[in-house]
């Protein structure tokens, strides 16, 4: 068995929600959160940072820790363990570029019970429902976008 950390970030600007659409040659589709794997002596906080960047262009800033999730997957011969810590992050912009290298097509961001429905997996459905319950919390306290909260 494999073990494997990643980082990511639920990424909102003015409301809406950063996602990404990944496709491998047709075998995997779908679309996601950016997230990716930490390397070495890397902090989580900014291995989700800098995902978040190379993934989608995004500039963004963390407001807090939402959880971890974990799942596991196959690889030929093996099966992955993966555990993901989560952020909730604020964009400065709407701005985003998908990262073709690492086979994502399209980014843009989405209502929450847009990107609710367009994201493929469940554990990141739930990740999104968490942040987003944040967002909502931190706007109703005016403490969205508040300089001072960070």
């Amino acid at each position: 068995m494999i073990e494997a950390t990643s980082c990511g970030g639920v990424v909102i600007f003015r409301g809406k929600i950063l996602l990404l659409y990944k496709n491998i040659k047709n075998k995997y589709e779908g679309w996601v959160l950016p997230k990716g794997t930490v390397e070495p002596d890397e902090e989580y906080k900014d291995t989700a940072l800098r995902e978040v960047l190379e993934e989608s262009g995004a500039r963004a800033s963390i407001i807090k820790y939402i959880g971890k999730s974990d799942y596991t997957f196959n690889v030929p011969d093996d099966t992955v363990t993966k555990s993901v810590h989560w952020y909730l992050m604020m964009a400065d912009s709407y701005y985003s570029k998908p990262q073709r290298e690492e086979f994502f097509v399209d980014s843009g961001y989405y209502k929450y019970h847009e990107a609710y429905h367009l994201l493929k997996f469940s554990n990141e459905k739930q990740i999104l429902e968490k942040a987003y319950a944040e967002y909502i919390d931190l706007k109703r306290s005016n403490l969205w976008g508040n300089k001072k909260y960070f």
